[in-house]
């Protein structure tokens, strides 16, 4: 048995009894965490008064080899990020980011960069920015750190291109069935984007709205189905998406 001590994120809860809790967690160092919290909801017990999604605290925890549940010891809660709890414009776009986690990235499997994309997107928005740069970096950052990061160099100076989800990236527009046409301006976004050491210029709402979708697209090929918070986030990521 070790002995797991982590910053974590809550992704999903259930009750398993009427004080317990099954959790499932971001952490920092360590992936993706589930684990059984005994007596999570007693107000007077370790765990500040039981995990709810979509807040970051710190968890110790007890791993055996073998069992699927970690027992989880204690639970400091560090912060809620309440606008994505409570406002419809943010808690779709949070609620969207989580599932992708859940989905992109296998238990125990480490990821603390995204785990900063995550929480940086959410801290974000909790500030008040609009939704669309934030979840257009962190889906950029998934990507990138799961080994997915879309190709975007293309010849030629066409202002339309083809994406192809199974290529792994834009190419020339050719009319393939498989491909989704994109505006060129939306690849240099993407560009933009993946050159983090350069200051992001202004881009119209419109374009920002293409990237974010033309990447969900892509994420949603990937994962092979649609979740039902693609469909809430996009109307069904189906739709064009450049």
């Amino acid at each position: 048995m070790s002995t797991l001590d982590d910053s974590a994120l809550v992704l999903r809860c259930w009750d398993f009894s009427e004080t317990s809790q099954t959790v499932s967690l971001l952490s920092r160092e360590h992936g993706i965490m589930r684990g059984l919290a005994k007596g999570a909801r007693r107000p007077q017990g370790s765990f500040s008064g039981g995990f709810d999604p979509l807040t970051r605290g710190h968890v110790v925890a007890s791993v055996r080899p073998g069992r699927d549940l970690a027992t989880l010891t204690e639970w400091h809660l560090e912060g809620v990020w309440w606008k994505a709890r409570n406002q419809l414009a943010v808690n779709r776009p949070a609620i969207y980011m989580v599932d992708l986690v859940g989905r992109m990235i296998t238990d125990a499997d480490p990821h603390p960069v995204v785990f900063s994309a995550l929480c940086e997107a959410l801290d974000r928005m909790e500030a008040g920015h609009d939704p669309a740069w934030p979840l257009l970096r962190f889906q950029w950052s998934l990507l990138s750190e799961t080994g997915y990061r879309p190709m975007l160099e293309v010849d030629g100076d066409d202002e339309v291109v083809a994406f192809s989800s199974s290529l792994g990236g834009v190419l020339p527009d050719t009319g393939g069935q498989d491909h989704v046409r994109v505006r060129r301006e939306t690849v240099q976004l993407l560009r933009m984007v993946d050159e983090v050491e350069q200051p992001l210029q202004p881009v119209s709402p419109e374009c920002l709205e293409r990237a974010c979708r033309l990447l969900g697209h892509y994420l949603r090929d990937l994962i092979g189905s649609e979740s039902a918070a693609m469909r809430w986030m996009w109307n069904s990521a189906r739709e064009t998406a450049c």
